[in-house]
């Protein structure tokens, strides 16, 4: 059986990982987690133990693709892209993660 918190957890990072790479295009593994950081003002920080292997998971369902390239510090680096089927994830896991921050606001602001 699989944790329902870390579920969650991948969950929340896939969508991040996919909605970044939905609105800015093709990124590698360290701009993505630079992005990520940037638009949730430093309160969002990802490590390479826990970005690598949700891209790696991203790769596996074929939500993205990637390829070789350069890096603008001119270094080998692994460019990410959403596919069709990671933009139809995408929109799916948004509506869930919606539903899901929903209830627990409802559940908090419950006196």
């Amino acid at each position: 059986m699989t944790n329902p918190n870390t579920d969650h957890l991948h969950g929340a990072l896939d969508l991040l990982v996919l909605k970044t790479l939905e609105t800015l295009g093709p990124l590698n593994g360290w701009d993505i987690a630079n992005r990520i950081q940037q638009i949730s003002e430093d309160v969002l920080t990802l490590n390479q133990g826990s970005l690598y292997p949700a891209l790696q998971r991203l790769l596996t369902k074929r939500w993205v693709t990637s390829e070789w390239g350069t890096s603008e510090n001119n270094r080998r680096a692994r460019f990410y892209r959403i596919t069709a089927s990671g933009r139809k994830q995408l929109a799916k896991e948004t509506q869930e993660w919606e539903r899901f921050t929903a209830a627990v606001v409802r559940i908090l602001q419950t006196n």
